[in-house]
């Protein structure tokens, strides 16, 4: 029999780094904090509501009701563990000439240019040119200068990113 794992010793597991996030996406966290802490008092009305109903243990609406009160508890204890390791990405010139954490990185592959801004993994959308440091590409990109050609091992043979520009 396996023995149930509480919610705190998950998060007590999870990486204790650092989260890189840009000002905007900080202030996206924050607001999603604000938004559940609006919330909770009407969830706790809505479970004592439905646990007037009688008997909870054949009281699917008061299951359900306080499903969802803990796990509003549970975005909220998560999102305030990581806003204390937010680390803010500054925003800038470049002025050591290499990619780093924050860069827009103008690189060519297959002759088509494409542009990438190197964030942390909470804000990526490679769709939108927003790649993690921790992807393949964006780690193989990091600390290189503009010039220089990285190889990236894909399922389909490996591709090669010169870096073009970065700002």
């Amino acid at each position: 029999m396996q023995i149930p794992r509480r919610k705190s010793e998950e998060l007590r597991k999870r990486d204790d780094g650092p989260i890189h996030l840009t000002e905007h996406g900080f202030e996206l966290l924050k607001e999603k904090l604000a938004s559940l802490k609006r919330a909770l008092p009407e969830r706790i009305a809505e479970t004592a509501r439905t646990a007037a109903f009688g008997d909870r243990s054949d009281n699917a609406e008061y299951k359900a009701a306080k499903g969802i009160l803990r796990y509003t508890h549970w975005q909220i204890l998560v999102i305030q563990e990581q806003i204390k390791r937010v680390v803010i990405i500054k925003e800038g010139p470049n002025i050591s000439g290499k990619v780093q954490l924050g860069c827009t990185v103008v690189v060519e592959v297959n002759g088509i240019q494409k542009t990438y801004q190197i964030l942390g993994p909470q804000e990526t959308d490679p769709a939108q040119g927003f790649i993690s440091y921790q992807s393949p590409l964006g780690a193989a990109l990091m600390n290189h200068a503009k010039g220089e050609s990285v190889t990236i091992p894909t399922k389909n043979g490996s591709q090669e990113y010169r870096i073009l520009e970065i700002k």
